[in-house]
């Protein structure tokens, strides 16, 4: 498994900024639009292009296309805030929406919502989740994908707990990892630290 971690400044601040109490959903969400398509070009960086024969307003060329079909999966609800701006760089992208929830005395994953079609017709899934905490939810998500027959599939959060990373690690030692960041630990709640908070409720101002 290869983990990520973006060195970008740009990223690095934007993500000083996510993270402040004092910010608000609306920016928030701005944040996590920003992050996230700044994660989207380097996890990408080594996607297959295929020839796509042009015109240009002077001559006839052969340009380049991208080479696979890509799936957007993010897991409910957090991960909704990062397709939106991914879906942008990649209009042709499918969207799958995966509903898993963290039982907060278990800190276990649990799936209330899957509907991935019968089939795969993609080559690469994205799955898309903010925070990589326990790992239990990222690790159900790939789980599913690859029970569905998923070629390809690569993790992008913003910010990791060496917790969760350890555990996706184990449970699927292939899988590339793209991050923003690794912070220190979980407290006994579950919660990365010193993270950001709840990042579902803090882009739907709710909680």
């Amino acid at each position: 498994m290869s983990v990520h971690v973006s060195a970008h400044p740009l990223v690095a601040h934007k993500l000083t900024l996510l993270r402040r109490q004092e910010t608000e959903p609306t920016k928030f969400r701005d944040l996590v639009r920003e992050i996230s398509q700044f994660l989207l070009y380097e996890a990408t960086a080594d996607l297959p292009l295929a020839p796509r024969p042009i015109s240009t307003p002077l001559a006839a060329m052969e340009g380049q296309r991208i080479g696979v079909r890509i799936g957007l999966v993010p897991i409910l609800r957090a991960g909704l805030g990062m397709v939106e701006p991914l879906i942008e760089l990649l209009p042709t992208a499918h969207v799958w929406h995966l509903g898993l929830y963290r039982d907060h005395h278990t800190l276990e994953p649990v799936t209330y919502y899957n509907k991935l079609p019968a089939q795969p017709d993609i080559d690469v899934c994205l799955i898309l989740d903010p925070m990589l905490a326990t790992g239990g939810s990222a690790v159900a998500a790939v789980d599913v994908l690859k029970a569905w027959g998923a070629a390809q599939i690569k993790f992008l959060g913003l910010i990791a707990a060496p917790e969760g990373v350890e555990r996706l690690r184990q449970a699927h030692p292939e899988l590339p990892i793209h991050l923003a960041a690794i912070d220190e630990q979980l407290n006994e709640k579950g919660y990365i630290v010193p993270g950001l908070g709840d990042a579902g409720d803090r882009q739907f101002g709710t909680g």
